[in-house]
């Protein structure tokens, strides 16, 4: 057991030992009661997707029409 702080954005710091024993640069959570387990993606194929919008973290909550995404994306090309 570890205990790490939470960064004011929220964000964790996993220890190096870890990342290299996961063996990954993906990772799964899962909220479990009062534990979050977070474990190794285990993907088929290697892939380059991320997530672009969160409405969270990039829009104070608030989600976006599908056609103003799709616009975004564009201009992201």
């Amino acid at each position: 057991m570890r205990i790490q702080k939470i960064t004011s954005k929220g964000q964790v710091t996993l220890p190096v030992a870890w990342r290299r024993e996961a063996n990954t640069d993906t990772i799964t959570l899962q909220v479990d009661g009062d534990r979050l387990i977070i474990s190794p993606a285990r993907l088929k194929e290697p892939t380059d997707e991320y997530t672009v919008f969160d409405a969270l973290r990039d829009n104070d909550g608030v989600g976006i029409p599908a056609t103003e995404l799709a616009k975004l994306l564009q201009q992201m090309k």
